[in-house]
């Protein structure tokens, strides 16, 4: 496979986003199409584009690198993923949509107050730059080592380039382009993951049946680990919990998937699409596990060294690009070039409407599309590629896989307090010591933490996924005993028992 194909299979494929880019954003470029595309979303092309969103380049390299530790457990996951999504579908559109929301993070201050508002779009401002920048990274490794370390092309430059191509398709539409190039991004991944077991069953000399076979027959296709519950982390309950909560924290109070919801035209809409999504993403996560298994049936088959890689995630890569032909390696670059994109160009969006929003108040503005305000959104748009530009160069400075993977687990370590946040909110009416809420989102991850490093020690007891589940918790906890009843409830309260009514401010 040699760099100039792939270099021009990029150039076309960003010509194609492009080109959509221009014809979506006719008359296009105002404030409410970039930020919820007026509300006039169509409900499958959001299901079918959120996968592309959801199943970033790292879902798409990690999750077959994978099956070599854990086999099929993360399946487990999964399921937790989709009682998640049914969950979001469930409770927390129809909040959104009854309150009539841009940003996801003002019913914190509706609710809540001001601090407490601030503090959970700040979570998902660090949260999401961070995320996004990792997994971009990820990528631009596999760009630069197949494609412009043949022409000595600086890495700076290749992460720069693709961010100002992800600008140029972005900065006007916003999430109305974004929704038809995510739809367009899903096709894509799903036809390269299909066709990669295609391919890999085919140079196996491989049916379909026998393909099913293999991949069930195997040593990988273990699901459910029900084993040792203290010690081990992939025990079914630590997955399938974990998996429920992480998904409701990191999409149903994440302002990057919640906002393709909200375009729908109604919420009828928007639950139809967020359950259709949730088949398909159970669907897809299935054949990712079963690449992997064919990935490692195959290296063994054609006596590639396993071992000899740096880290399991590149064995997909390796293989696609130097082993198979050039109707795979073309494929395979399709499907990560798609995957990690739809993820990238959806974040950016998010990060600008949060930010416009939440800490520039354009809801509050007379006028959201004045050309004033535009132009800003602008400014944001371009500040915030810079931002996720100089983390992407910082992980590059590090150039160590175990101290990025610890600042990619400490980013999952924010969406804690704000589930912690959201789930208070509406478990009760209790009022919040607002100003010290921000303090509660620095301390909860930090008791985390703690608990997590030492858990083992103390209890014999190894966390897994179900840590936010304990971050939130902690949250929760402080704000209950740093509240006070509702003023309502305080006047009822002294109502009913025939006192004078004394109301103190939270």
């Amino acid at each position: 496979m040699t760099p100039i194909v792939l270099l021009l299979f990029l150039v076309g494929y960003f010509a194609l986003l492009l080109g959509i880019s221009y014809f979506t954003s006719k008359g296009a470029s105002d404030n409410s199409s970039f930020f919820i595309a007026n509300r006039n979303s169509k409900w499958y092309f959001v299901a079918f584009g959120m996968i592309g969103t959801a199943l970033s380049g790292v879902t798409f390299i990690s999750v077959p690198g994978a099956v070599v530790n854990s086999s099929f457990g993360y399946f487990q996951f999964v399921l937790g993923n989709a009682v998640g999504f049914v969950l979001i579908a469930k409770v927390l559109l129809p909040l959104y949509y009854r309150m009539n929301l841009i940003s996801i993070y003002t019913y914190l201050e509706k609710r809540m107050g001001y601090w407490s508002y601030k503090s959970g779009a700040m979570i998902f401002l660090i949260s999401r730059v961070i995320g996004s920048a990792f997994r971009l990274y990820l990528v631009a490794i596999v760009l630069q080592k197949f494609i412009f370390d043949a022409w000595k092309v600086p890495f700076g430059f290749t992460v720069a380039a693709c961010l100002l191509l992800i600008w140029l398709y972005t900065h006007r539409g916003g999430l109305k382009t974004i929704v038809i190039t995510d739809t367009l991004q899903t096709v894509f991944l799903l036809s390269s993951v299909l066709l990669s077991i295609w391919f890999i069953a085919d140079s196996l000399d491989m049916n379909l049946i026998r393909t099913f076979e293999a991949v069930k027959e195997s040593s990988y296709s273990k699901i459910f680990f029900w084993e040792n519950f203290m010690e081990s982390k992939s025990h079914f309950l630590k997955h399938f919990i974990g998996g429920i909560f992480v998904t409701i924290a990191m999409t149903g109070l994440d302002q990057d998937l919640m906002q393709k919801n909200l375009s729908c035209k109604n919420i009828g809409e928007a639950q139809k699409n967020m359950l259709t999504f949730t088949v398909v993403f159970v669907f897809m996560n299935i054949f990712f596990l079963s690449v992997g298994a064919l990935l490692y049936q195959y290296a063994a088959a054609k006596g590639i060294d396993v071992s000899a890689l740096r880290t399991p995630d590149h064995l997909f890569p390796e293989i696609a690009l130097n082993h198979l032909s050039l109707l795979p390696a073309i494929i395979f670059m399709l499907g990560l070039t798609a995957a990690t994109f739809a993820t990238t160009d959806s974040a950016l969006t998010a990060l600008t409407t949060s930010f416009c929003v939440d800490f520039l108040n354009f809801d509050k503005k007379a006028n959201q599309n004045d050309p004033q305000l535009v132009r800003t959104r602008h400014t944001v748009h371009v500040v915030f590629s810079a931002i996720m530009l100089l983390v992407i160069l910082v992980f590059r400075i590090l150039n160590d896989d175990s101290v990025v993977n610890a600042i990619f687990k400490a980013a999952g370590y924010t969406y804690g307090p704000l589930l912690g946040l959201f789930a208070f909110g509406m478990a009760n009416k209790r009022e919040v010591a607002d100003r010290l809420v921000p303090l509660f989102c620095i301390v909860s991850p930090a008791l985390t933490y703690l608990l997590d490093s030492n858990s083992i020690a103390w209890t014999g007891y190894a966390m897994g996924f179900e840590l936010i589940v304990v971050n939130a918790a902690i949250t929760f906890i402080l704000l209950l005993i740093t509240s006070q009843p509702h003023r309502e409830d305080q006047k009822n309260k002294a109502a009913a028992e025939g006192k004078p009514t004394q109301l103190t401010t939270a």
